[in-house]
């Protein structure tokens, strides 16, 4: 499974003490994009260059546990099929120490000239 590690940046921890609920998509997010870079050979910039737009349609996030200032925390991803055509689910965690904080189902598409596909390189993992 594909995973990158931050630290908690200072300047998303909120008057509790604790990382406010807006940046824990952004560490995701930050792995995703990565895990379309260094595992599928998806360089989404030069992609977008190319007329392919890569977009989110929607996700769910479940909050298990509040990440704190000092933590290391460990982001996964990994691709799984969706039940609509043209579309692929980012299964993805947020894990310190093995523990997970949360939990989230991003559900993506690719537009090309407009049009909802899927990416080669993705067709290709989902069947791995």
């Amino acid at each position: 499974m594909f995973s990158k590690s931050y630290d908690v940046e200072p300047s998303h921890i909120d008057f509790q003490g604790v990382v406010d609920g807006l940046y824990y998509p952004f560490y995701m997010e930050w792995t995703r994009h990565a895990f379309m870079k260094e595992a599928l050979g998806i360089d989404m910039e030069e992609a977008f260059k190319q007329g392919e737009v890569y977009m989110l349609l929607e996700y769910a996030l479940r909050f298990r546990k509040s990440l704190k200032q000092g933590d290391r925390l460990e982001v996964t991803c990994q691709l799984e099929k969706s039940e609509k055509r043209n579309r692929v689910n980012f299964v993805q965690e947020i894990k310190v120490d093995g523990v997970t904080y949360a939990e989230a189902t991003f559900v993506a598409t690719c537009l090309v000239n407009g049009r909802p596909s899927m990416p080669e390189a993705v067709v290709n993992a989902l069947s791995l």
